[in-house]
């Protein structure tokens, strides 16, 4: 016998249908409204809901039995592209002159009030082969000049002591090119540069630093570019020559893999964020054509010291890789400009960061400092005089697309007080 359905049954599928479509628009209104770029008014870091409305039997496990009713199910589920996003006070940015040309997976290096910017992608098909320069007294670039032609292009290590540069490994060539492990020093005053002895084998973005008269580089993507390494390894060099013909191995760092900050402050080698895994190229591809693979981004951050041990000092507030040239120390914290989390898990888009982190190194916390005009990963950040310079990139669609964007050439400041 047929299930006769009432006007009022009717009516109440109607008002479902109706309380739906309302709950629709009014999500749409409210994510449109966000175009200001206030992510500080954000409730809540992440935000997502789901609604869901049966009519009949749905519980499996009920008793009771089973009606003819034919029942209307709906799941609803929502996750704002910008959940990531932290709540952070407003800094003031002025844009500054733009840099002469964009560029990402660049490398940079600060001495004095200058700040040398070195290579990086143009476009995924031509790179730079050399460094400009931007004087943070006058607030000017200029003094351009070519790297050597054996030396990376791109995933670049890179240390000073003040006056030599050291540049280690990475990617030689556009695309997803293999690596080199050729090493060169630049001597900042003649602009000269001189060749290192050669890595034992040729990394991606390694963390790179001088620490008590050695030159460290460890993890970074092998060479495959996807798989992460963990091994490390020193030369000794002093004012800009290597003192032995070989590295020395070191022990290797917890977490292997590319694109994280390293820092050292107070007599320790500090390392910060990064990722596991990155693009490959495409099997059999004659251009190395750049194919995405997973990756997972980390927070962790290690310490090592006299003891000669890896110690995990308190993770950073979300997972952050192509931080590599994004931070500065300033008075005793370290200071972190944007870079790349954890991919979406509904839209698998890529997610950049828009925030400033603080590390303070006496109380060993981190927080939120503010945001920046908008979010980028590998950014190359400066300070001088009280200002946080950051500049070039690669920055998100908009406020509410964090996704990758346009390579940008574009330097801002903000006048930073801790």
């Amino acid at each position: 016998m047929a299930t006769k359905h009432t006007p009022t049954h009717y009516v109440f599928l109607l008002g479902i249908v109706v309380l739906l479509a309302v709950f629709l628009v009014g999500d749409y209104l409210w994510a449109s409204t966000s175009s200001s770029r206030s992510r500080a008014s954000s409730s809540a870091p992440f935000w997502s809901r789901s609604l869901d409305l049966s009519l009949g039997r749905s519980n499996p496990g009920s008793k009771e039995p089973e009606t003819k009713t034919k029942g209307l199910k709906v799941s609803i589920k929502f996750l704002n592209a910008t959940y990531t996003d932290i709540p952070a006070p407003n800094l003031v940015w002025e844009e500054m002159p733009e840099a002469p040309v964009p560029r990402l997976d660049g490398a940079s290096i600060q001495i004095k009030d200058l700040l040398y910017v070195f290579s990086g992608y143009g476009t995924i098909d031509y790179v730079h082969s050399h460094c400009d320069i931007f004087n943070f007294t006058n607030n000017t670039w200029g003094g351009r000049f070519d790297t050597p032609r054996a030396m990376a292009n791109s995933h670049l290590g890179m240390a000073t002591d003040g006056r030599y540069i050291y540049a280690v490994t990475g990617q030689y060539g556009p695309q997803c090119r293999g690596p080199t492990n050729r090493n060169f020093v630049l001597d900042t005053q003649t602009k000269e540069w001189n060749e290192l002895p050669p890595l034992p084998l040729a990394r991606y973005a390694p963390a790179t630093q001088l620490w008590r008269g050695r030159l460290h580089v460890m993890g970074g993507g092998k060479e495959d570019r996807h798989e992460p390494g963990l091994e490390h390894w020193s030369l000794a060099v002093k004012d800009g020559k290597a003192l032995e013909t070989e590295w020395r191995t070191e022990i290797p760092i917890p977490r292997g893999g590319p694109h994280r900050a390293c820092v050292v402050a107070n007599d320790k080698l500090i390392a910060i964020g990064g990722q596991e895994g990155d693009f490959q190229a495409k099997p059999g591809s004659p251009i190395f054509k750049c194919s995405r693979r997973h990756e997972v981004q980390y927070a962790d951050v290690y310490m090592l010291d006299d003891s000669k041990e890896w110690k995990q000092l308190p993770p950073m507030p979300k997972p952050n890789s192509h931080i590599e040239f994004a931070w500065v120390l300033v008075n005793n914290s370290i200071l972190i400009v944007g870079g790349t989390t954890m991919k979406h898990p509904i839209t698998k888009k890529m997610i950049l960061v828009g925030e400033v982190f603080r590390f303070d190194l006496h109380t060993l916390k981190w927080s939120v400092i503010g945001s920046l005009p908008f979010r980028v990963k590998t950014a190359l950040a400066g300070y001088w005089n009280g200002w946080l310079y950051f500049t070039s990139g690669q920055r998100d669609r908009g406020p509410d697309d964090p996704s990758p964007g346009k390579v940008i050439g574009s330097m801002y400041r903000s006048k930073i007080i801790l």
